[in-house]
């Protein structure tokens, strides 16, 4: 199985998916629909027993999503 990366658009990020935020690959655990009050941004959020993170985006922006040859086909 192969995988590779498509662009998307925030929004349509869901729990279960593993974005690239930089240099971060990030297995959505929980999406925080506001970050710090803003309606604009919104954050990702690994939480899984090696490691806790959070990442802040714009909701209108685009991310990286990681999928693999038998999703696709």
């Amino acid at each position: 199985m192969t995988d590779s990366w498509k662009s998307v658009p925030v929004k349509e990020v869901k729990v279960g998916d593993v974005v690239r935020v930089g240099p971060e690959e990030i297995l959505v655990s929980r999406i925080e629909p506001t970050f710090l009050g803003m309606d604009a941004m919104c954050a990702f959020i690994e939480d899984t027993a090696t490691r806790w993170l959070k990442c802040p985006q714009p909701v209108d922006g685009q991310v990286d999503v990681k999928t693999s040859a038998a999703l696709r086909s």
